[in-house]
């Protein structure tokens, strides 16, 4: 029988290993869940008898080694940072490895080897990184077959909350993993439009924004993620003048974040000193330059923001407890992991909460000396 490593248990990995054990009779194998929380992967796997939950230090080599060379496929949902680890055992022990996070410069390097050996390492197959890239080729290769010239290609795509269970001024809740909201867009946005190039610092990419209307759900508004450059030659469009990949969120949430961006809160490269003895209020405080105003935080930050007190992107900021005096009760904490611990207690999926995902492609081309949207 064939068998499956699935490594992490964590928030992403529901439905796939609910998809994998209904058909794991019908199709042959057994599935190992691996997770540094024994309790986790039980509560996944459910006991399930095509199932095998185990405790699993990924940092073990001696462990790692072993657990590898048991199966024949791995799935890889640990943090992106760890899966080059993974990814040089199983081409060196001749293992397929598949995982939903961006490709590496470290694990494209691998490449050569893997082809040489005949092994499989498969990147960008979730959601966003993945789906929006098969529906995107699916497209273009038909548009190229019936003679289209594609000049414009703009993709946006949001994990989002579903209307009807919003009940927080961002209209946002974690369907995902939170730590990765809190240090989305980190580094500078590459994309191209209308022929010119355009690099967008992390300082200001939330205030670079386009607004979508999607038809029945209202507007929304997308920033322009990571580096589409890198996609021309994968999509097979390599002299398109304009594309752009993007985020998708509600109306307001990228101006209304884009203040802890500007406050610093949205850092994970410093620790915070005596972070479990501060407030939050004491935190905001401490990272803006003003110390000597009289004025309340909320003034502070809209002066910083150039934006109005009363304006919808101070009260979300408020909403969300960072100017209370709670104390934040984390130990050595940096800024970042002091917001996540933060918007984790606000922003919780309830038991009946339905998440929902937006996928926005746009595309312009030229067929018949006409020019049409699609």
């Amino acid at each position: 029988m064939r068998n499956i490593l699935l490594l992490g248990a964590g928030r992403s990995s529901s439905a796939l290993i609910q998809y994998l054990l209904e058909h794991a009779s019908e199709d042959g194998y057994h599935l190992t869940v691996n997770d540094l929380s024994a309790e986790l992967a039980s509560e996944k796997t459910g006991n399930h008898s095509s199932s095998t939950a185990v405790s699993f230090d990924i940092h073990n080599d001696i462990l790692r080694v072993e657990a590898l060379k048991k199966c024949d496929l791995v799935i890889s949902l640990l943090p992106p940072s760890l899966h080059i680890v993974v990814a040089h055992d199983c081409v060196s022990l001749g293992r397929h490895l598949i995982t939903a996070s961006y490709i590496t410069n470290e694990i494209s390097a691998l490449h050569s080897e893997s082809v040489k050996k005949k092994i499989l390492l498969l990147n960008e197959c979730g959601l966003d990184p993945g789906i929006d890239h098969m529906s995107a080729v699916e497209i273009i290769n038909r548009l190229k077959k019936e003679g289209a010239e594609i000049t414009s290609f703009k993709s946006y795509t949001g994990g989002l909350i579903a209307p009807e269970y919003i009940d927080n001024p961002w209209g946002y809740k974690f369907t995902w993993n939170p730590r990765n909201v809190i240090i989305a867009g980190q580094g500078t946005a590459k994309y191209i439009q209308n022929g010119k190039y355009h690099y967008i610092p992390y300082h200001r990419l939330f205030t670079q924004l386009e607004k979508i209307s999607i038809e029945g759900y209202g507007r929304y508004e997308g920033y322009a993620n990571r580096d589409s450059l890198a996609y021309r030659k994968q999509y097979g469009i390599s002299d398109i003048p304009t594309l752009i990949r993007g985020t998708l969120r509600g109306q307001n949430f990228c101006s209304a974040w884009n203040i802890f961006v500007q406050i610093g809160l949205t850092d994970d490269t410093y620790v915070i000193e005596d972070s479990e003895y501060l407030t939050y209020a004491q935190l905001v405080e401490s990272m803006l330059t003003d110390n000597h105003t009289s004025q309340p935080l909320a003034n502070r930050i809209a002066s910083l923001c150039q934006l109005p007190i009363d304006s919808a992107e101070i009260s979300m900021i408020q909403s969300t407890g960072i100017l209370d005096n709670t104390v934040i009760g984390l130990v050595k904490a940096t800024p970042a992991q002091i917001l996540q611990h933060l918007l984790e207690s606000k922003w919780q999926l309830k038991e009946n909460d339905h998440d929902m995902i937006i996928m926005h492609h746009l595309f312009e081309y030229r067929i018949n000396n006409k020019l049409k949207k699609l």
